[in-house]
């Protein structure tokens, strides 16, 4: 038989209780903190869960079945006192008759019965002490439900007008949020849509940032237009030549505008001929060097 688990329950039997006690702490201290990190978070939880018009609906459903508690206790007082009401009334038919039945015998002669009929009627009037004692507590109990019925229906109508205008404040205050985080896009909403909207406008800059940059390259040859459409660096630099001159014939056709020059001047001048004192005469003769 092994001897490691007997030894191990004896080392732990022989340990002293402070020391367990000391190993302890640190998980009772761990558990504690997870138990307040819980609530915590189920605080939290319930706090964004919780709509304050739906609190206030609820506890006004509680008022009203508390206010038909007390109505209810009001009928079944009232309720009661009336069957006493009744009680007390058959009693006391029932003690007019026995006072009648005992005088009739007392008139006849029969003494014993007139007796027996008074003793009757003296238990019955007991009877009836006994009810309106508890006839007067009932109709007492009776009005103090009564006005606290009415107390309690005052304050459930104070704390309806109450909780419809918080209700009312409450669903403007929230209305003016949404719109004020609408308008200032911090809302869940907006904000996506703004993220949207900074993607494309991103998107847009770095496409417009590509095309520049071929085009450029293009232009400097660095890249070939497979398309056979884009001109070589000879024809560019022709074309900015010819442009050049083109600027200049605009440029000495508006000055001769300016000038008042003749409209054959100005044709001249878009024909690109030049004017007679640049011209050289054609036959004038040349003189060699000997």
């Amino acid at each position: 038989m092994d001897a490691g688990p007997v030894l191990w329950v004896l080392s732990q039997k022989c340990e002293p209780e402070s020391v367990r006690r000391g190993r302890a702490k640190p998980m009772s201290g761990v558990m504690k903190r997870m138990g307040m990190i819980f609530r915590a978070k189920a605080n939290k939880a319930l706090d964004r869960a919780e709509d304050p018009r739906e609190t206030l609906d609820y506890s006004y459903q509680k008022q009203l079945e508390l206010l038909q508690k007390v109505r209810r206790g009001v009928a079944d007082v009232a309720t009661s006192r009336k069957r006493l009401e009744l009680q007390l009334n058959q009693l006391q038919s029932q003690s007019s008759k026995l006072e009648d039945q005992g005088r009739k015998a007392l008139a006849l002669g029969r003494e014993d019965l007139a007796r027996e009929a008074l003793s009757r009627r003296a238990a019955l009037q007991q009877q009836v002490t006994d009810l309106e004692t508890q006839h007067a507590t009932l109709q007492g109990e009776e009005e103090k439900l009564t006005l606290a019925a009415q107390r309690l229906q005052a304050k459930v109508d104070a704390f309806r007008t109450k909780k419809e205008t918080i209700k009312a404040t409450y669903t403007a205050a929230q209305a003016q949020t949404r719109i004020g985080e609408a308008f200032s896009g911090i809302s869940e909403e907006m904000g996506d849509v703004g993220l949207a909207i900074q993607r494309a406008e991103d998107k847009t800059a770095q496409l417009q940032a590509r095309a520049g940059a071929i085009d450029e390259l293009l232009a400097s040859g660095a890249l070939d237009d497979q398309s056979g459409m884009h001109k070589d660096d000879i024809q560019a630099e022709l074309d900015r030549l010819s442009g050049g001159t083109d600027v200049e014939l605009e440029l000495q056709r508006m000055k001769a505008e300016l000038a008042g020059g003749t409209s054959d001047q100005k044709q001249a001048i878009e024909g690109g001929e030049q004017s007679p004192a640049q011209q050289q005469p054609q036959d004038a003769p040349r003189f060699d060097k000997q």
